[in-house]
């Protein structure tokens, strides 16, 4: 059974949560297709994806309170 490589980079994730906490940069990623949103609020949750259209792009900071940083 393979296993399936996780869209978002957990340290490219942690990067960002510190990134949006301590600094001036708000980025989100979409947990559908990875994609990566700048300009997105800490606490997004479900913000549509212009990438994929799915609402589901979550700000970094969020993502980590949910488990994603592993």
């Amino acid at each position: 059974m393979a296993t399936q490589t996780p869209l978002i980079d957990q340290q490219e994730l942690l990067d960002a949560a510190e990134a949006t906490m301590f600094g001036m940069d708000n980025l989100g990623f979409c947990i559908a297709c990875g994609g990566e949103h700048f300009g997105c609020e800490p606490d997004a949750r479900n913000y549509e994806c212009e990438e994929c259209g799915e609402h589901q792009v979550y700000g970094a900071p969020e993502l980590v309170l949910m488990g994603y940083a592993g």
